[in-house]
């Protein structure tokens, strides 16, 4: 039999296909990506929930023309696979191969890139008022899930697009299931009704009409608002200025290509509810959409993980940190915990479970988490927020406005700092050292090992102000965790090597690369530890003592902790030879995390190689 899917190579090949034949499509595409991704690795149950919304979209709207805006990215592969990169999937998130998330820069359809949450009805919104000032008849639409809705930026744009009267379509793809129960024939029914030109124009001729009579245009507005409200959740999206329709059963291939086509013809702004499952397809992603959310290769066949011939025996860092956490919660009672919707991924599922009534999810919220945790801090508890460096950014003026300013005793935990390889620049913790010690009240610290990581958090904890602990995804050097948890001496550093003439200064996850490196320069190493307060005086006895003083950090060079030490021999007014070692001034492409390091000079050949070229000849 011919595949479909084959015969696709692009969006206007999937529109000469009859309705009839998209069934069977959806279902090699289901097919496809599964067998895709358990050689790639990615995300898994988010884009098998998408696969017929993505085919409805693309044959009922006339894209690139038509601008589809995906929320956070991580459900696109559908997307990418219908728009001419079905052959290239195979290289998805490698070196040299498409990313993860849309990007511009990679197709024509990807009209907006993403990575973060809750952008797209902003994003598309921007691109329906550019449509209305070009005079153009194109279409935006915003495909968002239910949890991207639970950040703040989600709320402002839907208030705003509620007054724009620019043609916008925001698709609601809600997966929890939280209103399951509404969806079947006669809410599909009423879908397509609701989003039908015959209710449009009656609606419009009414209000019209009823214009005349104030208090009977009010009445009648009330009354539909009232109706609708009953059949359907709505009401706050009608009061926001949208036209609601829904919710709709979001792999009904024709329910959903059928009221698109009919949205597609009405005028304003527009919100489509439809209602999938994660991991549709695929039984253990349907039982298990969390685990199967973002997964390394796996057996198609029964979802088992193939695992590496390389055994792992290093706990990773966000296991430290989940260790600590439980432990450091059985001795002060005072201890909360804060994520923004990253529970899994920040390593809170013990605590949550151990502690329930101190463990608080708040959704993607970044920017309420930090003023939550700030409230908490000002009525006596120690809250300790476990966050991505990444996301940490969308909270800056929080930090700085409602923490840092009034010294609140705020612990942040911050994963994933420094390269994240596959998942690319979008998630990559590049700049927290430069956007963290230029605020005052705080203290930075970046941690070797797994140990030091522990013995940091604590350290952090027990300081009576803003603390930060930054560390690197994955694991250590398996490094001896001890289990008793002592506080370091603030703003000390540790000589791990002494050696002649060159000094490196190694902060955090750089250290094992830079004592390498000293051995086979002769170098003095320095585990400097705390980015901010820096050692300042040993900095000022190494510059005496030595010819040259090099830092290395996995952050970017501006503003980073190399240009931290050049402030304070600044400041100490000591001139000597220093070169800085960091990312360089652009977004690092995703790949192997060590090669990535490698080609950012990171390495102990690249340490090496960059301070034999500052040597004389």
């Amino acid at each position: 039999m011919t595949s479909l899917l084959n015969s696709i190579n692009s969006p206007q090949d999937l529109r000469k296909l009859n309705r009839t034949q998209l069934t069977d499509l959806a279902a090699e595409l289901r097919s496809f990506l599964i067998e895709s991704v358990a050689q790639t690795g990615g995300h898994l149950a988010s884009n098998l929930g998408v696969v017929e919304l993505t085919i409805a979209l693309h044959y009922a709207f006339n894209t690139p023309d038509d601008r589809l805006v995906w929320d956070v990215g991580h459900q696109t592969y559908p997307h990418k696979i219908l728009t001419g990169r079905r052959e290239v999937m195979k290289n998805l998130r490698k070196p040299n191969g498409i990313a993860g998330f849309p990007r511009r820069c990679e197709s024509e359809y990807d009209t907006f890139g993403t990575g973060h949450s809750s952008t797209s009805i902003s994003a598309a919104l921007g691109m329906a008022v550019a449509a209305k000032t070009h005079g153009s008849d194109r279409h935006a639409v915003a495909i968002i899930g239910d949890g991207a809705m639970t950040a703040g930026m989600a709320f402002e744009a839907l208030n705003n697009a509620g007054d724009m009267d620019a043609n916008l379509l925001v698709v609601l793809n809600d997966n929890d299931m939280s209103i399951s129960n509404n969806v079947g024939a006669l809410n599909n029914y009423l879908a397509k009704i609701l989003s039908g030109k015959l209710y449009e124009n009656m609606r419009r001729s009414g209000k019209k009409v009823l214009s005349a009579v104030p208090p009977v245009m009010e009445f009648a507005k009330r009354a539909e608002e009232h109706v609708k409200g009953m059949m359907t959740p709505g009401t706050l999206f009608e009061a926001l200025g949208f036209n609601y329709i829904g919710p709709i059963d979001g792999h009904d291939i024709d329910v959903l290509i059928t009221t698109l086509a009919n949205i597609r013809e009405l005028k304003g702004a527009q919100l489509l509810h439809i209602v999938t499952q994660k991991g549709k397809g695929f039984i253990p992603a349907e039982n298990n959409p969390n685990k199967f959310h973002g997964v390394g290769k796996f057996n198609p066949t029964d979802g088992s993980a193939v695992i590496a011939a390389k055994t792992v025996t290093a706990k990773t860092y966000t296991q430290v940190f989940s260790d600590w956490l439980v432990d450091m919660a059985k001795l002060d009672e005072r201890l909360v915990a804060i994520t923004p919707a990253m529970c899994d991924g920040s390593g809170l599922n013990a605590f949550a479970e151990k502690y329930p009534l101190r463990y608080f999810d708040v959704g993607i919220a970044e920017q309420h988490a930090l003023t939550f945790a700030a409230g908490l801090a000002c009525d006596g508890l120690k809250p300790v927020v476990a966050i991505y460096s990444t996301f940490l950014q969308r909270a800056y003026d929080q930090l700085i406005h409602d923490i840092a300013l009034q010294n609140l005793p705020v612990v942040f935990a911050i994963d994933r700092a420094g390269l994240v390889g596959a998942d690319g620049p979008t998630h990559a913790g590049s700049f927290d050292l430069s956007f963290l010690r230029c605020i005052p009240n705080i203290i930075v610290m970046s941690p070797s090992d797994e140990n030091e990581c522990r013995q940091m958090l604590y350290t952090g904890f027990q300081y009576n102000g803003v603390s930060a602990i930054r560390y690197p995804r994955g694991g250590g050097n398996g490094a001896v965790i001890q289990q008793a948890m002592q506080a370091l001496p603030i703003g000390k550093a540790e000589i791990k090597r002494h050696g002649q003439n060159i000094a490196i200064l190694a902060f955090g996850s750089m250290l094992y690369a830079s004592l390498a490196a000293g051995e086979t320069l002769n170098a003095s190493v320095i585990n400097m530890r705390f980015v901010k307060p820096l050692d300042s005086a040993l900095i000022a006895e190494l510059a005496k003592t030595h010819a040259m003083i090099v830092t290395v950090e996995e952050n970017a060079l501006m503003g980073g902790a190399g240009a931290a030490v050049l402030e304070a021999l600044q400041t100490l007014q000591i001139s000597v030879k220093t070169l800085c070692l960091g990312l360089p001034d652009r977004f690092i492409e995703h790949g192997v995390h060590e090669t990535m390091l490698s080609e950012c000079g990171l390495n102990e050949v690249g340490i090496v190689n960059s301070i034999k070229q500052m040597l004389p000849s």
